[in-house]
């Protein structure tokens, strides 16, 4: 196993498992508590990007290229739920003229 560079122990591991955990956090309490569909949607992306940033801190701390690799594909998968997601929310504004999500009950049956 290879050493573990300077520049990556300067920060300890448990430094990016609480940012992470607080950035988790703060993307989950927005999910849940906020109305507007754009808001939503950040605090999703903020969620993965969270993931992608414990992924790549285990990554460097192990040596191994896996994380980062993983990584990569998440950001890809995730750019394209960006566009999907944005097209739905603008056909949805255009629809409804708004992105609060209670006014959404028309997908009920």
């Amino acid at each position: 196993m290879n050493e573990i560079p300077e520049v990556i122990r300067t920060i300890p591991l448990n430094h990016y498992l609480f940012f992470s955990t607080a950035l988790f956090c703060i993307g989950i309490i927005g999910v849940l508590t906020r109305r507007n569909a754009i808001i939503i949607f950040m605090c999703i992306e903020l969620m993965l990007n969270s993931v992608n940033l414990l992924l790549t801190a285990f990554s460097s701390y192990r040596s191994d290229p896996n994380g980062q690799i993983f990584v990569f594909f998440i950001m890809a998968v995730a750019a394209a739920e960006v566009a999907v997601g944005l097209a739905i929310i603008v056909m949805i504004y255009r629809n409804v003229r708004s992105t609060d999500i209670n006014i959404l009950n028309k997908l009920k049956w």
